[in-house]
């Protein structure tokens, strides 16, 4: 009986091993199978630039940056995006904002990640100086594997060049990956963690840059992973439904924004 441990030792070691290898191999089958999934792609003729609103009501200059999320991608019509429905709802007013003529543009990029954003930036500030800048930023930093700190870096010089310029700036942190369809478990779940990781970093980052986080997993995940009616046939960008949820947790953020930039 003396060999008896040596033997559960080994055994365990060999069943452990088996588990890592086979835990491997069942996450990069889960990877592969999720990047040959058809994915929506940008609407060719979604040109997301326009006005709402009373045309006498105070101007409002709102520009949107960052990835997918910040031109719709998942949807068909402007209205339906979350920089259409914040347009709306702030066009619309509220007893603290009162109606407002909003001129939305766009120039987020999909697939953008935060290294991506001096770009953005220089083409935000174009012409007119815009009053409020909304930033969605990531989900792709944190798919590619990146430090969440070195992309938070850069999503910080991005707030401040705008801030500098005297633009107010609202981030919407990187969603809940855990809510996407377009992974199987676990590798949802892992998808999750780094995005969580990567939200915490963003949010300390823009709120020493000057900007205002709005944290969207912590805010919205519990509806994505309940409704699979707020993701869009590829199970990973937001369906009209999931844009609108978005554009509601933005709002309170924006309208302060909106009313600060008087």
């Amino acid at each position: 009986m003396a060999g008896l441990p040596d033997r559960l030792s080994r055994a365990a070691a060999t069943s452990l091993l088996a588990g890592v290898v086979g835990g491997v191999a069942l996450i990069t089958g889960e990877l592969l199978a999720a990047k040959a999934r058809r994915y929506a792609k940008p609407t060719m003729g979604l040109a997301l630039r326009t006005s709402m609103g009373p045309q006498n009501a105070p101007p409002l200059r709102l520009v949107l940056l960052g990835d997918s999320a910040a031109v719709g991608v998942g949807v068909e019509w402007l209205s339906d995006t979350v920089g259409g429905q914040l347009a709306r709802l702030l066009a619309d007013g509220g007893t603290e904002t009162g109606k407002r003529h909003v001129l939305l543009s766009s120039v987020g990029v999909a697939g953008s990640r935060s290294s991506d954003l001096a770009t953005q930036v220089a083409r935000a500030l174009l012409g007119d100086r815009p009053d409020v800048a909304v930033i969605l930023i990531g989900a792709y930093d944190a798919a590619s594997g990146r430090a969440p700190e070195d992309a938070a870096d850069q999503l910080a010089q991005a707030v401040r060049r705008l801030r500098s310029a005297g633009v107010q700036v609202v981030v919407g942190t990187c969603p809940d990956l855990g809510a996407s369809r377009s992974m199987a478990p676990p590798l949802r779940q892992i998808a999750g963690l780094v995005g969580r990781r990567m939200a915490r970093a963003q949010a300390r980052a823009v709120t020493d840059a000057g900007g205002v986080v709005v944290d969207l997993a912590a805010e919205t995940g519990a509806v994505f992973r309940a409704d699979a009616g707020t993701l869009c046939y590829d199970g990973f960008h937001p369906s009209a439904d999931g844009y609108r949820v978005w554009a509601h947790a933005l709002y309170p953020a924006v309208a302060k924004a909106a009313m600060t930039g008087v």
